[in-house]
């Protein structure tokens, strides 16, 4: 006879598959990303359009045309994953379902899994409807290979940071409306770093913020392999604080959820 904690132990990977399931199908059947997928590619669209043959951007390079297309979906894709996991438990808990939901069989960390999951396919859609403008801006170039790997490990790791973070927003707040607020003003806060450099700073100045903030390490590792021609290692160090984070906001998400019915809970 197996033992009850290796039973138990078992159950909770079927249960997140479950649950992640669920929140799929709500999120791609039920009307939201669709239209967030078709929106992405007008504005994909648009902005290839734009870059490719407008005169005022005439100017850019191939290959900066590229970085440039690799950082709006980057962006884009990060903006509807915060939101997406900033929603995943306060606005359950502001639409009354999640005592419904913390009343299944189901561990509540393969609640925050399924939750999570859900979140990133969004990133992972973005990032394959955005590889046909990557190829099509830097055909004749020769960077379409690292610019689809790079945008995919950056903003992989980006999705997963993004992904815990805006979970553990929604965890702890009660009210949705602050939980989606305060996610986007930090996702506002984590990209600002990176336009530093297009505002007149010399090239040391905040070297060390936008080496500490994962976006713009990020973006600088994509820059340094599309614009740059460097290799995948040369600038691997640029990939350690979006590293961090998409470890260390997740494990800190399921920390948490042990704690799910306690943080944020309504009050009379």
């Amino acid at each position: 006879m197996a033992e009850p904690g290796g039973d138990a132990a078992r159950s909770a990977f079927p249960a997140s598959v479950v649950v992640a399931q669920r929140e799929l199908q709500d999120l791609w059947l039920g009307g939201r990303g669709l239209p967030l997928m078709l929106a992405f590619t007008l504005m994909s669209s648009v902005t290839s359009y734009l870059i490719s043959s407008n005169q005022t951007l005439n100017f850019l390079e191939v290959r900066e045309s590229v970085s440039l297309s690799v950082r709006v979906a980057v962006a884009v894709s990060a903006l509807l994953v915060v939101l997406a996991a900033a929603d995943a438990i306060s606005g359950e808990r502001e639409r009354g379902t999640l005592e419904s939901l913390l009343l299944t069989p189901a561990p509540r960390r393969s609640l925050v899994v399924g939750k999570g999951v859900a979140a990133l396919s969004l990133w992972l859609a973005a990032v394959i409807l955005s590889m046909p403008y990557v190829w099509f801006l830097g055909r004749g170039v020769g960077v379409v290979g690292k610019a689809a790997v790079g945008s995919l490990v950056v903003s992989g790791l980006l999705a997963l940071f993004l992904t815990g973070l805006g979970l553990v927003i929604s965890i702890v707040l009660t009210s949705n409306r602050v939980s989606l607020a305060l996610s986007l003003f930090m996702l506002v806060a984590l990209y600002a770093p990176s336009q530093l450099a297009t505002v007149g700073l010399q090239p040391s100045a905040g070297d060390l913020v936008q080496r500490l903030d994962p976006f713009t390490s990020g973006l600088r590792y994509l820059d340094a392999l599309v614009v740059g021609g460097h290799s995948y290692g040369q600038d691997v160090g640029l990939l350690l604080a979006p590293g961090i984070g998409a470890v260390a906001f997740p494990v800190a998400a399921l920390a948490m959820s042990g704690h799910l019915a306690l943080f944020g809970r309504d009050r009379p």
